[in-house]
């Protein structure tokens, strides 16, 4: 893989109905993993809810040389997001067997009192191990493919050994996840609480909905994490970035008090989760039971949610790359249970993560493309793209960042991205997100620096995207 940003992305082509549903795996698979975990404290509910779960051995011969678990006392736990299209599911659309378009890691740290969960996007490109071919599966030659097409080639052990190799993390335990109860999920919790920053009035997602702090039932859910040209810069990733604001709001609800302490929606919201779930039968209901006890005192806001840092390929127009050091310093901190070094308050004034940024970009240049192009490297960097438009007037003779009060403690983060440019800043603007408008003097973004960890931060179970940015 090729290091740094380039200067000239490719955006993915357009998705089939498949790639269009992989959201919605990817919602199940971590709500299901963190909160069964987190949640199940009542013996009683807890045996009746693990007769819904089922297992797979993943025998240790066929992961060949594995990684030295570093964090001994911590849990990694392989996450992934299974698409079956048979029985209720074949109304998605059918096809024979079984694939996976979510994979993910859950790190929950030895003391258990914050949790990690980083994504792979599905469409990377990455250097693939072999797995030897078994009943159901036809194997793997060692080669450069898609990640997801390990658990194609040889199911949960192959996609196991793959994550094991390409990130030098000791994986303890997988859940495997089917995405038919989402719906019933968002209902068990009497919904769930989004910011939506413009009206969405979306065909395709049989979606209409005013712009505003409102709380979305199964349906309107199915909706919103459905959409994507309707919503944002239209990309995939944007839209993996508002699903991920999602599953953050909803495990606020899940592990308020508003859901823990009402045995009624508690059980119908595990219910759900749990009828989906298939794990390795080492993880037991008392390893599951001694993991929730001791993760009792774990808030909402030691959740954080982190993407690999990826690039769209230039070479593999459609997929994308991952970002090194970046990517490797981030599987070192898994594995090693360390911070993010880097955050915190420099210069007197505190920094905000680029996750926690909405994006509006604007092309004031008769450059045609200019804005999409930008807003793809900003989107690569971790920012969240809420727009892209024409300038209301042209030429513009130098970029701005236009901001409200509510946007001023971002701006600065989006300041040193581009440096590059002249830079006028005003506070004009009446939307909380930051408005960057592309002037004539528009020299490109910064490069990234090799130490530059800003992206690795995510954001956490308490974000809310309707405050300050």
């Amino acid at each position: 893989m090729s290091s740094g940003l380039t200067d000239a992305p490719t955006k993915p082509e357009g998705q089939t109905p498949r790639r269009r549903r992989r959201w919605l795996w990817w919602l199940v698979a971590i709500l299901t993993t963190v909160v069964l975990l987190a949640a199940a404290t009542v013996a009683g509910a807890y045996l009746r809810l693990s007769g819904n779960v089922k297992h797979i051995e993943v025998p240790d011969e066929e992961l060949g040389a594995r990684p030295v678990k570093v964090a001994t006392k911590a849990m990694n736990v392989l996450v992934v997001g299974s698409d079956q299209r048979g029985g209720k599911n074949a109304k998605y659309g059918k096809f024979p067997g079984e694939r996976t378009d979510t994979i993910m890691l859950a790190h929950i740290s030895p003391k258990r009192d914050n949790a990690m969960v980083v994504s792979f996007p599905r469409d990377s490109m990455v250097q693939l191990p072999e797995c030897k071919a078994k009943p159901g599966f036809p194997g793997q030659r060692a080669h450069l493919g898609m990640i997801n097409e390990s658990f194609n080639s040889g199911g949960i052990t192959c996609t196991w050994k793959t994550i094991e190799t390409l990130t030098g993390i000791r994986i303890d335990h997988f859940v495997k996840v089917d995405f038919t109860g989402f719906k019933d999920m968002v209902d068990a919790v009497g919904g769930v609480e989004v910011c939506i920053p413009e009206p969405i009035r979306d065909k395709k997602a049989l979606l209409t909905l005013p712009a505003g702090r409102q709380t979305l039932k199964g349906e309107q859910a199915l909706g919103y994490v459905r959409a994507r040209y309707s919503m944002g810069d239209g990309s995939d990733i944007g839209r993996i970035q508002r699903q991920q604001m999602f599953i953050a709001s909803m495990i606020k609800k899940v592990m308020s008090g508003e859901t823990l302490t009402d045995p009624a929606r508690l059980f119908g919201f595990l219910d759900a989760a749990t009828k989906s779930v298939t794990t390795d039968p080492a993880l037991t209901p008392v390893v599951m039971k001694d993991l929730a006890t001791s993760a009792q005192g774990l808030a909402a806001g030691q959740i954080h949610f982190i993407t690999t840092p990826w690039r769209y390929s230039v070479t593999y127009p459609g997929r994308v790359e991952w970002v090194e050091p970046q990517s490797r310093k981030l599987f070192q901190i898994v594995a090693k249970d360390t911070a993010v070094k880097g955050s915190g308050v420099k210069g007197g004034q505190s920094k905000v993560s680029r996750s926690k940024i909405q994006v509006e970009v604007r092309n004031g240049t008769s450059r045609k493309g200019l804005g999409s192009l930008v807003a793809v490297q900003l989107e690569e960097r971790g920012y969240h793209i809420a727009k892209i438009t024409d300038a209301p007037r042209k030429p513009y003779p130098r970029t701005t960042i236009a901001y409200s009060p509510n946007g001023a403690p971002a701006a600065p983060t989006l300041t040193r991205d581009v440096l590059k440019s002249s830079g006028l800043f005003v506070r004009r603007a009446s939307t909380p997100r930051l408005v960057l408008t592309i002037g004539d003097d528009w020299k490109g973004l910064r490069p990234l620096k090799q130490n530059d960890l800003d992206s690795l931060k995510g954001f956490d179970a308490t974000h809310d995207s309707c405050a300050g940015t």
